[in-house]
């Protein structure tokens, strides 16, 4: 009579890494392959009109694409600026940062940016009428530029938030021991409690990039030629709204969803690396 051995269980190790292997292949990447194979099928079996449009709004994602990329950069940056404003003990700094972030949070994005492109330009030369200086009386911006400088400066607003809340997660046993090691403020919230504070906020922060990448349609209320523009110069001049708006909802899906599998991918890097 042979007795079957007992199945040995799996250690540690070994579950470890089947966890590993099993995270290391991302299903939602099934569904932004999906919605790329629809855009491409629509091209292909209905050139008239799916393919002309795509062909005329290509520098329309392209410039979409410019913005949001420069805007959250500009974003990441002086929304830290803030955020660290709003923590310090300086009480003027931190009561105009307050105030800064009260007031543009209070205001749709879509008026910051028409008074930006619109008021701005008429303040700054009105301003050059009243000093007598040509350069100012002459101001005629960029659109893009002013585009981007409008949702930087909405967006580093609730940035700022994002920033404050993940700091003040940390614990404050961490500076304290930062500065028991003889590190200064400033080299404890550079090396210590920032990049902490990063990992907590890369959810928040990607919803922002996801968020700020949809908000770049209302730069074409000030006749910036993006995708949504592009869009609606299209349907106008061939009068098909319907196939117009599904091929700009699904270039914008794919966008949205490559912008969110970035965000998925750099948080496991940084939860691996914790």
């Amino acid at each position: 009579m042979s007795i079957n051995p007992i199945p040995s269980l799996p250690t540690p190790a070994a579950a470890t890494f089947r966890t590993q292997k099993q995270e290391r292949f991302d299903r939602w990447w099934i569904m932004v392959a999906a919605v790329v194979a629809l855009v491409l099928l629509l091209i292909f079996l209905k050139p008239d009109p799916y393919k002309n449009l795509f062909l005329f709004v290509r520098d329309g994602i392209w410039r979409t694409t410019y913005i949001t990329i420069t805007s959250f950069a500009l974003v990441a940056v002086f929304g830290l600026i803030a955020g660290l404003a709003r923590l310090t003990k300086i009480k003027i700094i931190r009561g105009i940062a307050t105030v800064y972030v009260e007031v543009i949070r209070g205001i749709p994005m879509m008026v910051q940016i028409i008074y930006w492109y619109f008021a701005f330009p008429a303040i700054v030369q009105e301003l050059g009428r009243g000093l007598n200086i040509p350069s100012l009386m002459e101001f005629r911006p960029d659109g893009i530029v002013m585009a981007i400088f409008g949702l930087t400066f909405g967006y580093s607003a609730y940035m700022s938030e994002v920033y404050r809340a993940g700091i003040q997660s940390i614990s404050k046993g961490q500076m304290e021991a930062a500065r028991s090691l003889g590190m200064t403020y400033v080299q404890a919230m550079r090396y210590i409690i920032i990049p902490q504070a990063v990992r907590v906020i890369l959810p928040p922060m990607g919803n922002e990039l996801i968020t700020l990448l949809k908000d770049t349609a209302l730069v074409s209320a000030v006749t910036i030629p993006e995708l949504t523009r592009r869009g609606r110069e299209f349907s106008s001049a061939n009068f098909n709204p319907i196939e117009t708006w599904t091929m700009v909802a699904l270039l914008y899906l794919v966008m949205t969803l490559l912008a969110t599998r970035l965000v998925a991918y750099l948080e496991k890097i940084a939860r691996y690396e914790r």
